[in-house]
């Protein structure tokens, strides 16, 4: 199967990567860009939504994209390349996968809450910050602390991937 693949990529050569045009937002809902408007709206096709999650990745250089046959899109980030949320009292990411047991858990001086995993670094949905603490903080513990301005660098992601 991979080369067929391989062959059916061949047949686009110079097929240009997309920037600017594809974003995640904070609550996980992926965005595209109104060209009248120029303004990111949310994607209401679901099937489109899940198209876009199986096929999300990211590539060498930390850069998010969702690979559309032989096009890349690089998603802009609101914040980190994945948005967590608890259901059944499992971490999902927005693509509906499973997140597992977190790496390490981080508090930022927003209030919001990063997750390390097998994937990458998570946001956790703030619809779910109640629930997470209830079921995850412990008397005397605490989380580490981070500043949202070093997220991006701590986990070795581009949060608006460029050329």
């Amino acid at each position: 199967m991979d080369e067929i693949v391989l062959r059916g990529m061949a047949r686009w050569p110079g097929v240009p990567e997309v920037y600017g045009w594809l974003a995640l937002d904070r609550r996980g809902e992926w965005r595209l860009k109104n060209r009248a408007s120029g303004a990111f709206e949310r994607i209401g096709n679901r099937a489109l939504r899940e198209f876009i999650g199986r096929n999300y990745t990211a590539d060498a250089r930390g850069c998010w994209f969702f690979q559309n046959g032989p096009q890349r899109v690089y998603v802009q980030l609101a914040y980190t390349p994945l948005v967590l949320h608890l259901e059944d009292g499992q971490l999902l990411d927005h693509c509906g996968q499973a997140f597992g047991a977190p790496a390490g858990v981080w508090l930022d001086e927003e209030g919001s809450i990063v997750l390390a995993g097998a994937r990458g670094a998570a946001l956790l949905d703030d619809r779910d910050l109640a629930r997470f603490m209830d079921d995850h903080s412990r008397p005397g513990e605490s989380f580490q602390h981070i500043a949202r301005r070093e997220v991006a660098a701590r986990f070795g992601f581009i949060p608006d991937p460029a050329p």
